[in-house]
């Protein structure tokens, strides 16, 4: 049996196929001789619905195994589904459960959960449609941005993550250090910067820019495009400890100039992201 995604089975017509699908449970229903179980596998947002006869699946006990949050391979044939949600479904001919997930202490149920909850559990967050959908959409636009950038012969530049310079004062730093905070906190030892690991006071990158002007005076057109990190103390949607940031750097470019490839850049890419999100 061929082992397919789910994506490419809702894509195309194979009722009639006998396949093997591998995910995870997302919901089960239970009736005394049929299960229903809702398997997604992270190849797009919807999910397949697994339909096991308990007497005619050729392991029954697995079935009983296979609870909401299961790693599960199901295997058997794909069929026009006569209800109104799916197209297809899947005619469960075997189930094997890979790993477990007890009922009394998988945490993500068939319900809404808070931000505040899920930060608890970041091991399993990314299986809610939430962070899947953010995972996906943040996927469509870095691939756009680099697609934008090289389309146009722009280079792209990798600058240093770890810095000794604020880039013009673009933000509180968070400062990288060997030395032991402990001692020094302790009033064992002054801090000396000659005894660090860079020999001077360092940091994380607030901003690539200084870099990548250097590299724009020799290579025209370049754009970095990766992790900064501010420290400033400010618990807001608009100041966040860490974040990816485009920079693009021309040479040879006036306002005019950066104010259209600004406004074709945002266009580009919210119409690269409402096309991807389409085909998902």
């Amino acid at each position: 049996m061929r082992n397919l995604k789910i994506a490419e089975i809702l894509r195309n017509s194979l009722a009639g196929a006998e396949i093997t699908v591998s995910g995870w449970v997302r919901t089960k229903r239970d009736s005394k001789s049929v299960c229903f179980l809702e398997i997604n596998d992270g190849s797009c947002l919807s999910n397949l619905q697994a339909v096991v006869d308990r007497n005619g699946v050729t392991n029954p006990d697995e079935v009983e195994r296979a609870n909401t949050g299961a790693s599960v391979v199901v295997s058997g044939t794909l069929q026009e589904s006569p209800g109104k949600n799916q197209s297809v479904e899947l005619a469960v001919s075997t189930v094997q459960v890979i790993g477990e997930a007890p009922p009394e202490t998988y945490p993500l149920q068939k319900k809404r959960h808070s931000f505040e909850f899920l930060r608890e559990i970041a091991h399993l967050r990314p299986r809610t449609n939430t962070f899947g959908a953010v995972a996906r959409v943040r996927n469509a636009m870095s691939y756009a941005i680099h697609r934008f950038f090289q389309d146009r012969g722009f280079y792209y530049i990798h600058t240093p993550i770890i810095s000794t310079s604020d880039a013009e004062g673009a933000g509180e730093m968070f400062q990288v250090t060997t030395l032991p905070l402990e001692e020094i906190a302790a009033g064992k030892n002054g801090v000396n910067y000659e005894e660090d690991f860079f020999g001077r006071k360092a940091a994380l990158t607030v901003s690539g820019q200084l870099e990548a002007e250097v590299y724009a005076l020799a290579m025209s057109n370049v754009y970095t495009f990766g992790p900064t990190f501010r420290a400033e103390k400010s618990n807001t949607t608009r100041h966040l400890a860490e974040f990816w940031m485009i920079e693009p750097e021309m040479a040879f470019c006036d306002i005019n100039c950066n104010m259209d490839l600004a406004e074709e850049f945002l266009k580009y890419i919210l119409s690269q992201v409402l096309e991807h999100c389409r085909e998902d």
